[in-house]
């Protein structure tokens, strides 16, 4: 006779997570997938980004905005003119901004939000919710 006591296995949201810095991703992935609410993917290399987004289908994307061989600006264009990814909210974590010009919370440029590394756990996890919890009520 099955457990009636289960409960039902929730569905992780998937993020991508594309950066230069191996270490970075490395520590990103292992702090999300500790909430047990996400499954995450790293990509190290910013050309190889299209097609890991294409197969892995993320929730949301976490861009590094400088990267060799393309920078983060030119990933969102591939991703927003892509009819899978087109819809995929995108957040960019970066050095490029300094935390005064990014405040706790980031800010909004070009339609993206921008958080400035290094981002706290607590600020990224609430950015992630925000993020998939509006294109969850967009769907």
């Amino acid at each position: 006779m099955p457990d009636t006591n289960e409960t039902p296995a929730v569905e992780k949201k998937k993020i991508l997570i594309v950066d230069d810095e191996a270490m970075f991703t490395r520590m990103v992935r292992m702090n999300l997938e500790q909430s047990g609410l996400y499954e995450v993917k790293e990509e190290n290399r910013a050309p190889h980004a299209l097609i890991a987004a294409r197969e892995f289908k993320p929730d949301l994307i976490l861009l590094d905005v400088i990267m060799p061989g393309m920078d983060g600006g030119e990933l969102a264009n591939q991703f927003k003119h892509d009819s899978i990814l087109r819809k995929t909210p995108i957040v960019f974590l970066t050095a490029t901004v300094s935390k005064s010009e990014a405040k706790e919370t980031g800010y909004m440029s070009g339609g993206y939000l921008f958080l400035a590394k290094p981002v706290s756990l607590k600020v990224l996890l609430k950015t992630v919710e925000d993020h998939l919890s509006k294109s969850d009520n967009s769907a």
